[in-house]
């Protein structure tokens, strides 16, 4: 009915996972698992538990709704109605992993915590492992409401404390890096080049729409034409980033002459106006920076540059966040790093590449440029 079976943790030493199943015509009717430092603790858990069990209530007890964290994270994963992202999905898998979710839930204490914490940060940043609490807190805090299992929120809450006074954990860091105008010459020079001579993404385009629209990476690749309101010159962000709620958070936001002019100038060839994958738009920004030597650039910090420059204009955090989709003026601060009024982009010689406009297909399969897409004033 049990056993004890060795586990290798992540920093090498070696944990004893004893188990206890009882089956019911060949189908599990409970499980529960421990883990224990040394393999005596585990034997003599093992064996006192399966006596409690064999008594007439101690499978009635049992069930008593204390499963293992683990089974807890599964039954998040499939009853939420709201998607679960890539990232989030993975960090809840790799909580499996650890020792803390094969604990019963009225076992963990904020002692608990504070040590899967403890072993997060030896092969993770503060800022990823203040990640993986973050996404561990909210089941913590539907656990006990929805489904009535006895993990303590509080003992959460006291563990994010502890974890943050310890430099456990962190928010993530804030970054200031902008790229300069020499850089962005090296890079549209790169990207121009590659475009004439090979079918590839047109980076020479998406650059400079991330930078004047100040839109991250999978906000641009959803954006369709049908979201595009060229008239009033603003677009529909669908299910942008938001603390609270993502899905489903569709925002208006205005679009600058500059990031208008280079979405017009795109080919209407599918439902999207940049039909593209994060990935194939990341590997070929990361590949770029380290072939030309640009150091620490990020594509997320184009949108650092296109907010900073709005404020820069003399635009007013009203106005900015409109265009950014900020709610608050904390939020809005971060991607704020003003170097110098005016615009650097005034007569930038690269608003040619942006804004030509593709016509006809030449029978070589390259695109004929035409006429030029130019912003409109307003």
């Amino acid at each position: 009915m049990g056993t004890v079976h060795p586990r290798k943790r992540k920093d090498g030493t070696t944990s004893y996972q004893a188990q206890v199943f009882i089956r019911r015509s060949g189908k599990i009717v409970h499980r529960e698992v421990r883990t224990f430092d040394r393999k005596q603790a585990a034997s003599a858990w093992l064996e006192a538990r399966e006596k409690e069990l064999s008594t007439p209530a101690g499978l009635a007890l049992a069930h008593h709704k204390d499963p293992v964290l683990s089974d807890i994270i599964d039954r998040y994963v499939d009853e939420s109605l709201k998607v679960i992202r890539k990232t989030k999905a993975q960090v809840l898998r790799s909580i499996k992993s650890f020792d803390l979710a094969e604990m019963n839930a009225s076992e963990v204490t904020s002692e608990d915590i504070v040590a899967f914490a403890k072993e997060l940060t030896k092969t993770r940043s503060p800022q990823t492992a203040g990640n993986y609490l973050s996404h561990l807190a909210a089941i913590f805090a539907i656990a006990r409401p929805a489904w009535g299992y006895k993990l303590n929120e509080q003992a959460m809450k006291d563990a994010v404390t502890v974890c943050k006074r310890l430099g456990l954990i962190s928010k993530s860091r804030e970054r200031d890096r902008r790229p300069s105008l020499e850089e962005l010459d090296t890079l549209m020079s790169h990207y121009r080049d590659r475009e004439t001579r090979t079918n590839s993404i047109p980076m020479s385009k998406i650059v400079p729409f991330a930078m004047f629209s100040t839109r991250r990476q999978e906000e641009i690749i959803r954006i369709k034409w049908s979201d595009l309101d060229e008239r009033n010159s603003r677009v529909l962000v669908r299910d942008m980033k938001n603390p609270g709620e993502k899905v489903g958070n569709d925002v208006w936001c205005d679009l600058p002459p500059e990031a208008l002019a280079v979405a017009l100038s795109m080919p209407r060839v599918a439902d999207e106006i940049f039909p593209y994958s994060v990935h194939a738009i990341t590997a070929q920004f990361t590949r770029a920076c380290k072939l030309l030597d640009i150091d620490d650039l990020h594509f997320h910090d184009l949108r650092h540059d296109g907010i900073s420059r709005l404020f820069e204009l003399g635009n007013s955090i009203p106005k900015t966040a409109c265009v950014s989709g900020h709610k608050t003026w904390n939020s809005l601060k971060r991607y704020t790093h003003i170097r110098e009024w005016g615009d650097k982009y005034k007569d930038w010689k690269w608003f040619g590449v942006a804004y030509a406009r593709y016509s006809t297909e030449m029978p070589s399969g390259k695109t004929r440029v035409s006429t030029r897409a130019m912003p409109r004033k307003r």
